[in-house]
Protein backbone atom coordinates (compact mmCIF):
# COMPACT_ATOMS: atom_id res chain seq x y z
CA UNK A 1 0.00 0.00 0.00
CA UNK A 2 1.52 3.16 -1.15
CA UNK A 3 2.02 6.50 1.41
CA UNK A 4 -1.38 7.88 -0.57
CA UNK A 5 -3.19 5.20 -0.46
CA UNK A 6 -2.75 4.78 3.41
CA UNK A 7 -3.59 8.45 4.40
CA UNK A 8 -6.97 7.80 2.57
CA UNK A 9 -7.93 5.12 5.25
CA UNK A 10 -6.48 6.71 7.85
CA UNK A 11 -8.34 9.98 7.33
CA UNK A 12 -11.79 8.65 8.05
CA UNK A 13 -10.72 8.06 11.64
CA UNK A 14 -9.06 11.23 12.12
CA UNK A 15 -12.07 13.94 12.23
CA UNK A 16 -14.94 12.25 13.92
CA UNK A 17 -12.05 11.18 16.82
CA UNK A 18 -11.44 14.63 16.88
CA UNK A 19 -14.78 16.23 17.09
CA UNK A 20 -15.37 13.48 20.12
CA UNK A 21 -12.03 14.37 21.52
CA UNK A 22 -12.90 18.67 21.47
CA UNK A 23 -16.50 17.56 22.81
CA UNK A 24 -14.63 15.45 25.26
CA UNK A 25 -12.11 18.72 26.72
CA UNK A 26 -15.03 20.43 26.84
CA UNK A 27 -16.67 18.11 29.48
CA UNK A 28 -13.20 18.09 31.29
CA UNK A 29 -11.06 15.38 29.93
CA UNK A 30 -7.79 17.34 29.82
CA UNK A 31 -5.78 18.11 26.51
CA UNK A 32 -8.59 16.53 24.67
CA UNK A 33 -9.72 20.14 23.00
CA UNK A 34 -6.08 20.45 21.84
CA UNK A 35 -5.45 16.78 21.22
CA UNK A 36 -8.95 16.85 19.04
CA UNK A 37 -8.48 20.09 17.08
CA UNK A 38 -4.94 18.63 16.15
CA UNK A 39 -7.08 16.07 14.74
CA UNK A 40 -9.60 17.58 12.83
CA UNK A 41 -6.46 19.88 10.95
CA UNK A 42 -4.61 16.52 10.42
CA UNK A 43 -7.72 14.86 8.86
CA UNK A 44 -8.46 18.54 6.42
CA UNK A 45 -5.01 18.51 5.68
CA UNK A 46 -5.67 14.62 4.37
CA UNK A 47 -7.91 15.95 2.62
CA UNK A 48 -5.46 18.27 0.25
CA UNK A 49 -3.57 15.06 -0.62
CA UNK A 50 -4.33 13.94 -4.21
CA UNK A 51 -4.20 9.90 -4.85
CA UNK A 52 -2.07 8.09 -6.98
CA UNK A 53 -2.39 8.43 -10.36
CA UNK A 54 -4.01 5.91 -12.29
CA UNK A 55 -5.59 5.53 -15.74
CA UNK A 56 -8.19 6.92 -17.20
CA UNK A 57 -10.80 4.16 -17.44
CA UNK A 58 -14.03 4.32 -20.08
CA UNK A 59 -17.15 3.76 -18.68
CA UNK A 60 -20.71 3.57 -20.00
CA UNK A 61 -22.95 6.92 -19.47
CA UNK A 62 -25.45 6.36 -16.13
CA UNK A 63 -27.97 7.87 -18.16
CA UNK A 64 -30.17 8.80 -20.79
CA UNK A 65 -30.76 12.06 -22.89
CA UNK A 66 -29.55 15.17 -22.08
CA UNK A 67 -27.79 15.99 -18.31
CA UNK A 68 -25.76 19.20 -17.31
CA UNK A 69 -22.60 18.77 -15.30
CA UNK A 70 -21.70 20.36 -12.67
CA UNK A 71 -18.28 20.37 -10.56
CA UNK A 72 -16.69 18.11 -13.50
CA UNK A 73 -12.79 16.73 -13.40
CA UNK A 74 -13.00 17.67 -16.89
CA UNK A 75 -12.79 21.22 -15.65
CA UNK A 76 -10.72 21.29 -12.16
CA UNK A 77 -9.16 18.47 -9.97
CA UNK A 78 -10.57 17.92 -7.46
CA UNK A 79 -13.47 18.30 -8.68
CA UNK A 80 -15.56 18.82 -5.74
CA UNK A 81 -12.72 20.56 -3.79
CA UNK A 82 -11.91 17.78 -2.00
CA UNK A 83 -10.18 14.39 -2.64
CA UNK A 84 -12.11 12.84 0.85
CA UNK A 85 -14.55 9.97 0.15
CA UNK A 86 -12.95 9.04 -3.00
CA UNK A 87 -14.06 12.61 -4.79
CA UNK A 88 -10.47 13.98 -6.53
CA UNK A 89 -12.72 12.92 -10.18
CA UNK A 90 -16.11 12.81 -9.25
CA UNK A 91 -18.64 14.13 -11.32
CA UNK A 92 -22.34 15.63 -11.25
CA UNK A 93 -25.26 15.40 -13.35
CA UNK A 94 -28.44 17.38 -13.64
CA UNK A 95 -31.36 16.63 -15.88
CA UNK A 96 -32.23 19.28 -18.71
CA UNK A 97 -34.83 17.41 -20.90
CA UNK A 98 -36.58 19.35 -23.78
CA UNK A 99 -39.44 20.88 -22.91
CA UNK A 100 -39.09 20.81 -19.03
CA UNK A 101 -36.47 23.49 -17.60
CA UNK A 102 -34.87 22.88 -14.37
CA UNK A 103 -36.08 25.70 -12.28
CA UNK A 104 -33.54 28.30 -11.96
CA UNK A 105 -31.40 28.96 -8.72
CA UNK A 106 -33.27 31.47 -6.33
CA UNK A 107 -36.26 31.38 -8.10
CA UNK A 108 -39.00 29.99 -5.70
CA UNK A 109 -37.79 30.28 -2.13
CA UNK A 110 -34.83 28.91 0.22
CA UNK A 111 -36.20 25.20 0.22
CA UNK A 112 -38.29 23.75 -2.92
CA UNK A 113 -39.83 19.97 -3.03
CA UNK A 114 -37.14 17.85 -4.53
CA UNK A 115 -40.40 16.70 -7.53
CA UNK A 116 -39.80 20.53 -9.25
CA UNK A 117 -36.46 18.95 -10.86
CA UNK A 118 -36.70 17.05 -14.04
CA UNK A 119 -34.14 14.60 -12.70
CA UNK A 120 -35.93 13.60 -9.79
CA UNK A 121 -37.21 10.11 -10.08
CA UNK A 122 -35.31 9.40 -13.47
CA UNK A 123 -33.42 6.12 -13.74
CA UNK A 124 -30.07 5.47 -13.31
CA UNK A 125 -27.98 2.63 -14.67
CA UNK A 126 -24.60 0.81 -13.94
CA UNK A 127 -21.56 2.39 -16.06
CA UNK A 128 -19.63 -1.08 -15.15
CA UNK A 129 -20.37 -4.78 -14.80
CA UNK A 130 -19.61 -5.93 -11.79
CA UNK A 131 -21.37 -6.83 -8.50
CA UNK A 132 -22.98 -5.04 -6.26
CA UNK A 133 -20.84 -4.64 -2.82
CA UNK A 134 -23.21 -1.48 -1.58
CA UNK A 135 -26.71 -0.62 -1.83
CA UNK A 136 -28.50 1.89 0.45
CA UNK A 137 -31.90 3.05 0.02
CA UNK A 138 -33.12 4.48 3.51
CA UNK A 139 -32.49 7.51 3.49
CA UNK A 140 -35.32 10.57 2.63
CA UNK A 141 -35.02 12.42 -0.25
CA UNK A 142 -35.18 16.56 1.57
CA UNK A 143 -36.33 19.28 -0.46
CA UNK A 144 -33.72 21.30 -2.55
CA UNK A 145 -31.74 23.90 -0.88
CA UNK A 146 -32.60 26.30 -3.61
CA UNK A 147 -31.43 29.76 -2.45
CA UNK A 148 -28.42 31.08 -0.85
CA UNK A 149 -29.62 31.03 2.91
CA UNK A 150 -30.23 26.87 2.35
CA UNK A 151 -26.71 26.42 0.35
CA UNK A 152 -24.96 28.27 3.13
CA UNK A 153 -26.94 26.18 6.07
CA UNK A 154 -25.99 22.88 3.71
CA UNK A 155 -22.29 23.87 3.40
CA UNK A 156 -21.61 24.81 6.56
CA UNK A 157 -23.93 22.66 9.18
CA UNK A 158 -25.54 19.82 7.25
CA UNK A 159 -22.02 19.29 5.56
CA UNK A 160 -20.38 19.19 8.48
CA UNK A 161 -22.64 16.91 10.70
CA UNK A 162 -22.47 14.42 7.71
CA UNK A 163 -18.90 14.48 7.37
CA UNK A 164 -18.28 13.30 11.05
CA UNK A 165 -21.25 11.36 10.60
CA UNK A 166 -19.81 9.22 8.02
CA UNK A 167 -20.32 8.57 4.00
CA UNK A 168 -23.34 7.02 4.23
CA UNK A 169 -24.99 10.32 5.56
CA UNK A 170 -22.68 12.27 2.90
CA UNK A 171 -24.09 10.06 -0.26
CA UNK A 172 -27.17 9.44 0.85
CA UNK A 173 -28.77 6.28 -0.72
CA UNK A 174 -26.31 4.86 -3.17
CA UNK A 175 -25.12 1.34 -4.97
CA UNK A 176 -21.22 0.85 -5.62
CA UNK A 177 -20.33 -1.76 -8.20
CA UNK A 178 -17.02 -3.43 -7.83
CA UNK A 179 -15.50 -4.77 -11.13
CA UNK A 180 -13.20 -7.85 -11.71
CA UNK A 181 -10.24 -5.65 -11.40
CA UNK A 182 -11.22 -3.99 -7.78
CA UNK A 183 -12.18 -0.56 -9.52
CA UNK A 184 -15.70 0.56 -7.91
CA UNK A 185 -18.62 2.74 -9.61
CA UNK A 186 -20.36 4.98 -6.90
CA UNK A 187 -23.53 6.27 -7.65
CA UNK A 188 -25.31 8.97 -4.94
CA UNK A 189 -27.96 10.67 -3.80
CA UNK A 190 -30.87 7.77 -4.99
CA UNK A 191 -34.46 8.52 -5.02
CA UNK A 192 -34.84 6.22 -1.53
CA UNK A 193 -36.93 2.78 -2.13
CA UNK A 194 -36.26 2.95 -6.17
CA UNK A 195 -32.51 0.70 -5.45
CA UNK A 196 -33.41 -2.83 -7.17
CA UNK A 197 -30.36 -4.37 -6.40
CA UNK A 198 -28.68 -5.69 -3.46
CA UNK A 199 -25.60 -6.96 -2.43
CA UNK A 200 -24.08 -9.75 -3.92
CA UNK A 201 -26.09 -9.12 -7.20
CA UNK A 202 -24.08 -9.80 -10.49
CA UNK A 203 -24.94 -6.29 -12.95
CA UNK A 204 -23.95 -5.73 -16.39
CA UNK A 205 -23.01 -2.09 -17.72
CA UNK A 206 -26.06 0.04 -18.56
CA UNK A 207 -28.25 -2.64 -16.63
CA UNK A 208 -31.38 -0.05 -14.36
CA UNK A 209 -30.08 0.13 -10.84
CA UNK A 210 -32.57 2.48 -9.32
CA UNK A 211 -33.86 6.36 -9.53
CA UNK A 212 -31.79 9.85 -9.38
CA UNK A 213 -33.35 11.28 -5.78
CA UNK A 214 -31.77 14.11 -3.58
CA UNK A 215 -30.71 12.23 -0.36
CA UNK A 216 -27.81 12.60 1.26
CA UNK A 217 -25.44 15.70 1.05
CA UNK A 218 -27.17 17.31 -2.02
CA UNK A 219 -28.78 20.98 -2.79
CA UNK A 220 -31.09 19.67 -5.75
CA UNK A 221 -31.93 15.86 -7.52
CA UNK A 222 -28.72 15.20 -9.17
CA UNK A 223 -26.65 11.85 -9.52
CA UNK A 224 -23.36 12.19 -8.08
CA UNK A 225 -21.14 9.25 -10.27
CA UNK A 226 -17.27 8.34 -9.21
CA UNK A 227 -14.41 5.50 -9.75
CA UNK A 228 -12.88 4.33 -6.35
CA UNK A 229 -10.03 1.98 -5.34
CA UNK A 230 -12.44 0.63 -2.51
CA UNK A 231 -15.92 -0.11 -1.58
CA UNK A 232 -15.51 1.69 1.76
CA UNK A 233 -15.72 5.28 -0.02
CA UNK A 234 -15.35 6.86 3.39
CA UNK A 235 -11.43 5.61 3.11
CA UNK A 236 -11.23 5.57 -0.70
CA UNK A 237 -8.85 7.16 -3.20
CA UNK A 238 -10.57 8.30 -6.63
CA UNK A 239 -9.72 7.03 -9.80
CA UNK A 240 -10.26 8.69 -13.05
CA UNK A 241 -12.85 7.75 -15.77
CA UNK A 242 -14.29 9.06 -19.05
CA UNK A 243 -18.10 8.57 -20.42
CA UNK A 244 -18.19 6.31 -23.70
CA UNK A 245 -19.26 9.29 -25.55
CA UNK A 246 -20.03 11.44 -22.97
CA UNK A 247 -18.22 14.36 -24.46
CA UNK A 248 -20.05 17.35 -26.00
CA UNK A 249 -19.12 16.49 -29.45
CA UNK A 250 -20.11 12.70 -28.72
CA UNK A 251 -16.29 11.05 -28.26
CA UNK A 252 -15.20 9.56 -25.47
CA UNK A 253 -14.85 12.05 -22.37
CA UNK A 254 -16.49 13.89 -19.77
CA UNK A 255 -18.39 17.39 -20.05
CA UNK A 256 -16.90 20.21 -18.24
CA UNK A 257 -18.74 22.50 -16.05
CA UNK A 258 -22.35 23.58 -17.63
CA UNK A 259 -21.63 21.79 -20.32
CA UNK A 260 -24.20 19.15 -21.98
CA UNK A 261 -24.09 15.58 -22.31
CA UNK A 262 -26.95 13.87 -24.34
CA UNK A 263 -26.29 10.10 -23.26
CA UNK A 264 -28.24 7.45 -26.24
CA UNK A 265 -30.94 5.64 -25.16
CA UNK A 266 -30.31 2.04 -24.03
Amino acid sequence: MSARVAMARIRPVLIPLGVLLVLAGGLGLVLGELIGLVLLLAGIALDRIRPPEAPVRLVEPPVTGPWRALNSPATKVPSHGTNGFGQTWAIDLVAEPEGRPRPAFGSGGQWRPATDYPAFGLPVHSPVTGTVVRAHDRRRDHRARSGWGSVVYLLVVEGFVRQVAGARWVLGNHVVVATEDGTCAVLAHLRRGSVTVRRGDRVRAGQPLAECGNSGNSSEPHLHVQLTDSAWVAGACGRPMAFRGGAPDGSDGLPADDELMDAPAR
